[in-house]
């Protein structure tokens, strides 16, 4: 039997005064919680959800010898990729080159045992550096570094929260139009590097980096544009021909393709050293790079950068929106080219948000700036054969190894080298097949891309994907305030019968369209009965229910009258929850809409509702 809970005497008297029996009284009157919490932690903590979470517990028991062996040579092929792609996007983001190559290890690592999809690799991005940049004009690398942290710690929490779903809203065109913007934005400010110009811009958004290069035209250093434009043409020629012809021809360009940007930045790097050799200086070179391993500390939540303190408050103002954005890109990055490369098998949103989030945690007690997945370093991964995530590691011991072994020579890596590089990885992540799909199948997807492009250019691009959102949702929510209604005509008993029936659920957003519809339907038709056919209404809201409501009366005034055929019972009791008398006698459940009309003077129903 249950007990009813009554007011103990703990809240009538103070603390000190409370009578010996209410205490009794008190534990009585409430359940023990504790069997209920205890069944909540067994069904959080299962076997299922730990494989889920931990995925090396999947693969970890079935390593083997021949996996490890295929592991490690696509994890060296990747790490000879990714050594200078590194360097070149710590460039790019205005930081010494070793924060790159700091990236590029923890990431590495940590993904190896927590990431789920094999092919992946986490490592700085031209996208994460361009980011960045501007932070770190205001805030030196500390601003970077505690960019990576906060962009982990949201990464992190939307994952435990099982927020995997949030990256559905962000659709196609979107994501398409802000990778061609960054490419274009990265491409441009590649510029001045790939000739030799010493000039720093304002920054290195779109426009201002072309202005620098036009006013500065003058400046062009001819060795270093001959070396940039040189070695980019042979990047664009490597790529154009892998796995073209048969033999082995083929595996040849196979394999100079994945080993094209060490085989560029080696051969520059050479290059100018032996000029070096001869006392000529004739490239700008990349300068010294800090020799040692990644220092572990805690992230900056203080800087003084420029003789000037920076408290925690004051670096989140200049941080702005990139707080939001950086973990948002960093996110749907991570998961569309985990599906891109995952062969039809589902991905776990939800477990990639988790890894990227404790990549770039990890990441920011090792001086690491943001991080995510790379397309061309994954599809490098996959190519070399990876079996297993461990592949990371072997990545991640080569980046180790260069920093404690290789820093002196990457002194005289030509700039203009990186820049050919980066430039090279830009042309290829332009979605020009994307744009043209867009066209072909849905116009009208062509406008958020082109808003998405222009705003990232103009604007920037955390900003300007976030309004290329918005101007997509408009169109979703324009879509849904604009639900279709079929409709028709009919002649029954000399009563002039016209049929509504929506075809998906009625909110807010479309309650006046709805209304509109029906009375000019019904005054246009000539209608002596408007019945309004609810078999496809699951869900209406409170404003749909007074639009009905009105709807009805403002009919009954024109003479006409309405009956609601086949509606959702738990629909049916919003109405009667609303106006009881009104809707009462409108519903009916009649077979066919011939039966509806001939009785729809007839009897109502009973309603069984609150």
């Amino acid at each position: 039997m249950t007990k009813e809970v009554i007011i103990t005497d703990r809240e009538l008297y103070p603390s000190h005064q409370i009578p010996e029996d209410s205490e009794l009284d008190y534990r009585e009157q409430f359940p023990d919680l504790r069997p209920l919490l205890q069944r909540q932690l067994r069904g959080i903590w299962t076997r299922e959800n730990a494989l889920r979470r931990f995925p090396f517990l999947v693969w970890g028991p079935q390593y083997n010898l021949r996996k490890f062996a295929s592991d490690a040579i696509a994890g060296i092929t990747v790490g000879l990729t990714s050594i200078p792609q590194s360097i070149a996007y710590a460039v790019v983001a205005n930081l010494e080159p070793q924060y790159g190559l700091y990236s590029n290890f923890m990431g590495s690592f940590v993904y190896a045992f927590f990431g789920s999809v094999k092919e992946i690799t986490i490592a700085p991005t031209a996208i994460m550096a361009l980011m960045v940049q501007h932070i770190v004009l205001e805030l030196g690398p500390a601003g970077a570094v505690l960019s990576s942290f906060l962009s982990g710690c949201i990464a992190l929490l939307l994952g435990l929260l099982n927020f995997g779903f949030v990256v559905q809203f962000i659709s196609m065109p979107v994501i398409t139009g802000f990778i061609t913007a960054a490419a274009l934005t990265i491409m441009s400010s590649q510029m001045k590097s790939l000739m030799g110009i010493s000039s720093a811009g304002r920054s290195s958004g779109f426009l201002d980096s072309w202005t620098n290069v036009v006013e500065n035209a003058g400046q062009t250093r001819l060795w270093d544009a001959m070396l940039g434009f040189g070695s980019l043409a042979i990047l664009i020629f490597l790529t154009l021909i892998k796995g073209r012809g048969s033999g082995r021809w083929r595996t040849a360009t196979k394999y100079l393709c994945l080993l094209r940007n060490a085989l560029i930045v080696i051969s520059g790097g050479t290059l100018a050293f032996g000029f070096a050799c001869q006392d000529q200086y004739p490239f700008r070179l990349t300068g010294k790079v800090a020799s040692g391993f990644p220092p572990i500390e805690p992230p900056p939540f203080s800087t003084t950068f420029k003789d000037e303190f920076y408290d925690l408050p004051r670096m989140l103002r200049i941080l702005g929106s990139s707080v939001i954005t950086i973990p948002l890109i960093s996110i749907l990055e991570v998961v569309s080219i985990g599906k891109a490369f995952s062969k039809g098998n589902p991905v776990d949103a939800t477990q990639e948000m988790i890894a990227l989030g404790l990549c770039n945690v990890a990441g920011s007690f090792t001086a690491s700036i943001p991080t995510t997945a790379s397309f061309a370093r994954t599809a490098i991964n996959s190519s070399s054969g990876v079996k297993t995530p461990f592949g990371g590691v072997f990545t991640g011991l080569l980046v180790l190894s260069a920093l404690g072994l290789l820093t002196e020579y990457f002194y005289f890596i030509p700039k203009a080298t990186l820049a050919a590089v980066i430039i090279a990885a830009m042309v290829f992540m332009i979605e020009y097949r994307a744009v043209a799909e867009m066209w072909r199948i849905k116009r009208i997807d062509i406008v958020p891309f082109l808003v998405t492009v222009v705003a990232c250019l103009f604007i920037g691009l955390e900003y300007g994907i976030l309004i290329g959102i918005c101007v997509n949702l408009c169109f979703l929510l324009y879509l849904i305030s604009r639900p279709r209604i079929e409709h028709r005509v009919m002649k029954i008993n000399h009563v002039n019968a016209l049929v509504l029936r929506p075809t998906n659920d009625l909110a807010f957003s479309s309650a006046e369209y709805f209304r509109e519809k029906i009375l000019s339907m019904a005054g246009n038709h000539e209608a002596n009965v408007v019945v309004i056919d609810g078999e496809m209404i699951k869900y209406i809201d409170s404003t749909v229910v007074k639009n009905i409501s009105s709807t009805v009366d403002e009919l009954r005034l024109q003479g006409r009258h309405v009956l609601l055929w086949r509606w959702n019972r738990e629909v049916q009791c919003s109405l009667y929850r609303y106006k009881k008398d009104q809707f009462l006698p409108l519903f009916r459940a009649d077979d066919n809409v011939e039966e509806v009309v001939q009785k729809w003077k007839g009897a109502t129903f009973g309603d069984g509702c609150v």
